[in-house]
């Protein structure tokens, strides 16, 4: 169950970190979940670091670190692949 939860947090992480960076229409659903993920591990660490607390991902902090470390992740990775698409 823990993993479904999981799952499903990244999913909505990652859609409304790729709604925000207007890149909704080239992300799949497994897209969603890996940036949700990965921007939750990223949020985590920006928070640890600056903040300098654990955050929980069931909280509303949680939750909004999570989408700026997803929104983070979606921006470099823009700017990495942005040559790449000319």
């Amino acid at each position: 169950m823990n993993l479904l939860l999981w799952i499903l947090f990244g999913a909505v992480v990652g859609w409304l970190a790729s709604i925000i960076m207007k890149q909704n229409s080239r992300m799949g659903i497994i897209a969603n979940i890996v940036v949700g993920l990965i921007g939750s591990v990223i949020g985590g660490w920006i928070a640890s670091s600056i903040a300098g607390y654990s955050l929980n991902m069931y909280s509303w902090q949680g939750f909004v670190f999570s989408i700026l470390g997803a929104i983070i992740l979606l921006a470099v990775l823009n700017v990495l692949t942005r040559n790449k698409r000319l």
